[in-house]
């Protein structure tokens, strides 16, 4: 079994409904609050209510210190962090989130890591929830973590920067290459410290998956809203289903009337630009005309790029486009030891069960090249060098 997490994001995230729905979703809430007083922030309270929002139930979780007026850099954050007595899980989550936040506001300011003044999300209440949800997380021990299309709200908000349109700059950033929900409401839905907890630990994006729901969680934003409930549902329980899921983009265009050599070069373009896989089908199209499909297998971020590459490239007046939402194997890179040397592949493995080893192409053959032998039988002293690894010397 997998234990999951779903994030159903109707009116967004942040810091504060992230740590509510943990709490109500049943995180040991004098744990979170231990971790968090050892922090070590004066005057800091954390307090958990049940509140209502639009007729619903929920948990709101609230930080309570006196005002301040400081404007933190990342390492003063990682020295608070780090003289906790959090976990070094969940310290290490923490930092992960503060460094993802980090690098939003450098590129938005035009700045670097190190140098980026944090303003509101440097503030006491954005390391608690911050701090918080890393611990919350950590001690409700989910293997995966998916969410909904996350909505930013729309209108405008009033930042240390001034007055900006919704989603605020960092948040922006956060959230690119993540799928967006559109909304009516009038309102910051998702602020910088939700779009990073999503940004850093989500590990795939979709409608609510597979699962045996055990327990769901609510919790609660600050604002009661007219148009639906403030409210972050939190859905936790257990799958059989052992197998990595994501969600790509698929792009499509039919050709009758250009060249192989076109498009041979632009199938390259596609692939050197980052394209997960590029492939060509032949097809019968109108007048009897031998046609080729070219498909593009990526990621939401290239696709802008990689169909500017087919309009460009090739003859189409148009691009066919969808979501996908595929499984994959688990895997990472790995190298064995052969009697001509190192082979680089990489490992695939449903959980649970025993991986899989592939070598890879480039490696075999510069082998193959370099040794005068049959690219085959590297392959097969690759696969032999996995399954029965030399003794160590």
């Amino acid at each position: 079994m997998v234990r999951i997490a779903y994030l159903d994001c109707l009116s967004g995230i942040s810091g504060d409904m992230t740590l509510g729905a943990l709490v109500d979703a049943g995180v040991e809430f004098e744990k979170i609050r231990a971790g968090i007083d050892s922090l070590g922030l004066a005057g800091v309270q954390l307090v958990a209510t049940e509140v209502k929002r639009k007729g619903f139930r929920g948990t709101h979780v609230t930080v309570e210190h006196q005002p301040e007026h400081a404007h933190r850099h990342l390492h003063h954050i990682v020295e608070i962090i780090d003289r906790s007595q959090m976990t070094g899980p969940q310290k290490d989550l923490a930092k992960r989130i503060f460094t993802k936040l980090g690098e939003a506001e450098a590129k938005v300011h035009g700045s670097t890591l190190r140098k980026v003044h944090f303003h509101e999300v440097g503030a006491i209440d954005s390391i608690v929830d911050i701090c918080g949800a890393a611990i919350g997380w950590d001690l409700l021990g989910v293997d995966r973590i998916v969410c909904s299309p996350v909505p930013t709200g729309r209108g405008f908000v009033e930042i240390a920067h001034g007055r900006c349109s919704i989603p605020a700059p960092a948040t922006a950033e956060l959230l690119t290459g993540i799928p967006l929900a559109e909304s009516y409401v009038n309102c910051e839905l998702t602020t910088p410290t939700g779009a990073a907890i999503v940004a850093t630990m989500v590990d795939s994006f979709g409608p609510l998956p597979s699962m045996k729901v055990d327990r769901i969680g609510y919790g609660a934003g600050t604002r009661d809203m007219a148009e639906q409930a403030n409210l972050l549902r939190l859905f936790v329980g257990e799958t059989t289903e052992c197998l990595a899921s994501d969600q790509i983009w698929v792009l499509e265009t039919n050709l009758d009337d250009i060249s192989g050599e076109v498009i041979g070069h632009c199938t390259t373009k596609l692939l050197e630009a980052g394209a997960l896989d590029v492939y060509t089908t032949a097809i019968q199209m109108k007048k009897n005309r031998p046609g080729v499909t070219i498909t593009v297998l990526c990621y939401a971020p290239l696709v802008d790029k990689a169909e500017r590459i087919l309009f460009r490239e090739t003859t189409t007046l148009g691009v066919r486009r969808w979501p996908a939402s595929r499984h994959k194997l688990e895997r990472k890179a790995h190298t064995v030891q052969t009697q001509w040397g190192p082979v680089e592949g990489k490992l695939g493995w449903i959980v649970g069960e025993e991986p899989n080893f592939s070598p890879e192409f480039e490696s075999c053959s510069r082998i193959a090249t370099a040794q005068n032998v049959p690219l085959r039988q590297v392959y097969e002293a690759a696969q032999q060098a996995f399954v029965n690894p030399p003794a160590s010397p």
